[in-house]
């Protein structure tokens, strides 16, 4: 009887086994007929994933389709466009770090030799090639009936290198070149066969002056009280904005300058209620009959030549929104970039400048172009690409005369603006020997005279005292923190400062 029982009790148990095993085989088969049906994903099957709208995004335009063989759908160009732009990409990457990584997804066996050979050569010399292409002008010459090869010259090709000898930077090319290219439909993508330079120039953008419409510039930085270094967020009160403006022109002045986060903003792919909030500000200041000079690029500091062709797509995208505004003064390229000399490199942080300058006159011509460096010394840098000089000036006041002076012998002709200055009037337990509010007041009756006496034009920093300042500003530490709080010449409730009866010059 036990026997007979322990018996049935193994058959039970290799009944069930037998089942769980063939549940999971028949799970498993089951999942490969769903995969294999599913359809492949390139970004899965290829040894690299190109995230394009994230990484690369130059100028790109078709002429208009007039090509040999066999007429050309919208989708397929478009798959070429896309595949022709990753295989520029992952060359970019293969010449700055000198590895084959991912070519063979991009790259014919035949065209990758000819790859392989410029890295194995470069390799071998130490030498690496940082790039980028800014546009790309194609028209495709024919198309075959078989629709496997395309064959398309790439004009007015706008490319950028910095080539290097170990850790040195040797030599940097801006030149605009012309391709003659084949691409092959390979396993449902399209590689890159032929890629010949035909001809190359030097590229030097024309130098479009457009001088500043005024030359009695009062204005001083803005940001709502509440909501500093965050302007366009979901506190966006326009009345709020409205009332600021009417303080400021009540005060006298004329302007005020305001910031354009890079990454707050979208970085290359804008969003849609951040530019229409920046409208929105502009609009209230032509109102206010106040001249707006804005500043882009706020808080970027990576300058990175992949990074160029997204740099140049959020400003594309920022300045053809508003460059037909009433109260648009000008464009400030960027905030202090002279500080990131040290971290970034003086050479790359002037190379970026250099070619955001002429991407914003690319897009418009009619407005006058400056760089808000943070002290006197820098601000004659660029100054031939710059139709104003801006600076802010911190320092001690006994010496901003002479180096204004200094300034204007450099820069001959150009107007320049002092376009943040000020005194914080914080003495509290993080510095008990700070300055007061008297003091401040003090520091504004001077500087004023100074302008007045020197013809300076000037935009101080700033409206209102803060009761929190973001740590991505001046850091963390209490001592920088409380300092930034109290610059404004209204107290954090709502009261004006004794430096405010000194808020603009007396003219």
């Amino acid at each position: 009887m036990s026997s007979s029982m322990n018996k049935n009790i193994l058959r039970g148990v290799i009944l069930l086994i037998y089942i769980v095993i063939m549940s999971l085989i028949i799970y498993g088969i089951a999942a490969i007929f769903t995969y294999l049906n599913t359809g492949a994903d390139r970004s899965k099957m290829l040894h690299t994933e190109i995230k394009q709208v994230d990484q690369y995004l130059p100028e790109f335009n078709w002429s208009p389709l007039t090509n040999e063989g066999r007429s050309m759908d919208q989708q397929t160009l478009r798959s070429i466009e896309n595949d022709y732009l990753d295989a520029w990409y992952v060359k970019h990457i293969s010449f700055k770090s000198n590895t084959k990584i991912g070519l063979d997804d991009y790259y014919t066996e035949s065209a990758r030799l000819n790859l392989y050979g410029i890295i194995d050569q470069n390799k071998e010399n130490t030498t690496s090639i940082e790039g980028t292409s800014l546009s790309h002008n194609p028209n495709l010459e024919f198309f075959s009936e078989d629709g496997q090869m395309a064959v398309l010259t790439d004009k007015d090709v706008i490319e950028y290198k910095r080539i290097f000898k170990g850790e040195k930077l040797i030599t940097e090319i801006n030149e605009k070149s012309t391709y003659k290219v084949i691409l092959l439909l390979e396993d449902g993508f399209w590689r890159i066969r032929h890629l010949v330079k035909t001809s190359s120039e030097f590229y030097y953008p024309k130098k479009k002056e457009k001088p500043l419409s005024t030359s009695n510039i009062k204005g001083i930085n803005y940001y709502p009280q509440n909501t500093p270094w965050d302007m366009y967020g979901d506190n966006f009160d326009a009345s709020i904005i409205s009332n600021d403006f009417e303080i400021i022109k009540n005060a006298g002045l004329n302007s005020i300058r305001i910031f354009v986060p890079y990454e707050d903003f979208g970085k290359s792919n804008i969003k849609a209620d951040k530019l229409e909030k920046l409208s929105t500000v502009l609009d209230i200041a032509e109102r206010k009959d106040l001249k707006v000079l804005v500043t882009l690029f706020d808080f970027y500091g990576d300058y990175s030549v992949l990074d160029w062709t997204l740099n140049q797509r959020h400003a594309k995208i920022v300045v053809n929104h508003i460059k037909n505004h009433e109260a648009l003064m000008g464009w400030d390229i960027k905030n202090e970039p002279n500080l990131d000399f040290e971290s970034r490199g003086k050479e790359l942080v002037n190379t970026w400048l250099d070619k955001m300058i002429d991407v914003v006159k690319l897009y418009d011509p009619n407005h006058p172009v400056t760089i808000g460096w943070s002290n006197v010394e820098s601000a004659n840098i660029l100054v031939d690409k710059l139709d104003f000089v801006t600076f802010h000036y911190y320092e001690d006041l006994e010496k901003l005369s002479e180096s204004y002076k200094v300034l204007k012998s450099k820069i001959k002709d150009k107007p320049a603006i002092i376009t943040e200055f000020g005194l914080s009037s914080y003495n509290g337990i993080w510095n008990p020997t700070g300055h007061s509010e008297k003091d401040q007041a003090d520091y504004h009756q001077k500087i004023q005279a100074i302008f007045s006496e020197n013809k300076i034009q000037f935009m101080s920093w700033t409206l209102y005292d803060f009761t929190e300042i973001p740590k991505e500003v001046v850091g963390g530490l209490p001592w920088r923190q409380n300092a930034q709080k109290y610059f404004g010449f209204i107290n954090e409730n709502g009261v004006k400062k004794a430096s405010y009866k000194y808020i603009s010059s007396k003219e």
